[in-house]
């Protein structure tokens, strides 16, 4: 990967942060897309390796995966709710690029 990607991708993924409280957070469905995961099957994989690798290196998942819901409409004026994981900024470079 060029160093021109390289740098287009970390201002991507540093302008689709969101802060509470003073933590950064990424939602994992955006960080999906962000990643080019089309499916997500695929990316739920990937953050469960990620949770694997935090609890090999000795950190509390909790500590930086967050599972949070957010409603949906699918139509009808029905509602539901899906659950999300979100993901600190200052472990999610370290965790996605020790699963490669």
């Amino acid at each position: 990967m060029g160093k021109d990607t390289i740098i287009k991708l970390n201002k991507t993924f540093e302008e689709s942060a969101y802060e509470q409280d003073g933590v950064e957070y990424w939602l994992a469905r955006e960080l999906q897309e962000l990643l080019g995961y089309t499916d997500w099957r695929n990316f739920f994989n990937v953050v469960e390796k990620a949770k694997e690798s935090c609890k090999t290196t000795g950190e509390e998942v909790f500590d930086h995966f967050v599972d949070v819901n957010k409603m949906i409409g699918p139509g009808k004026g029905v509602k539901k709710f899906t659950t999300k994981a979100t993901k600190e900024k200052h472990k999610v470079h370290n965790q996605l690029h020790s699963i490669g």
